[in-house]
């Protein structure tokens, strides 16, 4: 990550910044499981945060900065 935002990784933390209105925008391997990501996007939508989609949980977990796969994260605000 280029910025020196605070990120959180996994569904857990990224739910959990969602509903307390911390974050600021979510990242979400389209390669995730559908069960995972689809609670995250309809969170996003509920709060009207954006969605960026990486390809694959690999990508993800590199831009993060972490050596596993992610998939999904969110920079907080």
């Amino acid at each position: 990550m280029k910025d020196n935002k605070k990120i959180v990784i996994g569904k857990k933390q990224t739910l959990r910044a969602l509903q307390r209105n911390e974050a600021e925008k979510i990242y979400i391997s389209r390669d995730a499981d559908l069960h995972i990501t689809k609670v995250i996007a309809d969170a996003c939508q509920e709060h009207n945060v954006e969605i960026i989609y990486f390809d694959t949980m690999k990508e993800l977990g590199a831009f993060a900065g972490i050596n596993v796969n992610a998939a999904a994260a969110a920079v907080l605000k």
